[in-house]
């Protein structure tokens, strides 16, 4: 294999070497060529589709170093999204940073749940609780074109992101972003769904998490309490206070959770558990009476 600043190395060699030092971690390996081919596709701007045609391209020596100082920083563990500073969800765009969890598939499981369930307002009024990167309200302004939506999150730093996410996709008017532990800036408004996914890692678990979650995303959106339910504890007290007459809760869990989640949503209506593609309970459904 030729040196990494070999001025004459190609797309496809580049690609090789990449995949061959990412294959010396153990948790890497599994990844290591869609991992060495993104990162590429990243430096050369390049879409997915097109990068195999242009294999036999040769790369200049600063796309090089750049290729190789991304190579690096994921061998250290670093999420490819943060890398990059990009993820989709929902079809759409969004821009990441370590001060958001990294929008997963999962999630949005729970857009899908909300929509089911708002199709027949004319203009549902939502709340996004602890609202990250801001997917979930950026994806059901998108959705639902005539909905007004609140997001909400105690981290001013990852409002500035959602914001600009909103910005990017072109729904920015539509959603007001406030500082807020979790529902105590809109206690006195009224909503049609209050819509989360909350911290809900129990600190004891920190160590079963993989390395590029527990050493780079923000443990103020991972962990709740000693039990993984604390915030759910407050957040369906705080629900019930401000929802209308038979408004939505649907809220992201952890696997495991189910049955906790029962017992804190007793007295409520409809209760429903949405499972993920892997059978697991991951969207909890309930509403207020």
């Amino acid at each position: 294999m030729r040196g990494i600043f070999d001025h004459s190395m190609s797309v496809g060699d580049a690609i090789e070497w990449g995949e061959s030092f990412l294959d010396r971690s153990d948790e890497l390996a599994a990844r290591s060529r869609a991992d060495a081919t993104l990162l590429l596709r990243h430096v050369l701007n390049i879409p997915q589709a097109e990068i195999y045609a242009y294999r036999e391209r040769q790369l200049s020596l600063l796309e090089l170093r750049t290729f190789q100082s991304l190579i690096d920083e994921r061998v250290k563990g670093k999420p490819i999204q943060y890398i990059t500073g990009e993820q989709e969800f929902f079809g759409l765009p969004f821009r990441v940073t370590p001060d958001v969890l990294i929008p997963r598939p999962e999630t949005e499981h729970l857009v899908e749940a909300a929509i089911a369930r708002l199709q027949n307002h004319s203009a549902p009024r939502i709340v996004d609780v602890g609202t990250g990167s801001g997917c979930i309200a950026v994806a059901l302004a998108h959705a639902m074109p005539h909905s007004e939506i609140v997001a909400l999150d105690i981290s001013e730093a990852a409002l500035v992101v959602a914001w600009q996410n909103a910005r990017q996709n072109g729904v920015a008017e539509r959603i007001e972003f406030l500082e807020s532990d979790l529902l105590a800036a809109v206690v006195r408004e009224r909503f049609d769904a209050v819509v989360s996914n909350p911290p809900y890692v129990a600190l004891s678990e920190r160590a079963s998490l993989a390395r590029e979650v527990r050493e780079y995303e923000p443990a103020l959106a991972l962990f709740a309490g000693a039990t993984g339910l604390e915030i759910y504890q407050r957040l369906i007290v705080e629900a019930n206070e401000l929802l209308a007459s038979g408004g939505w809760l649907l809220m992201e869990i952890g696997h495991g959770q189910k049955s906790a989640i029962e017992k804190l949503l007793q007295g409520w209506d409809g209760m429903e558990f949405i499972p993920d593609l892997q059978s697991i309970p991951r969207v909890a459904v309930a509403r207020k009476v």
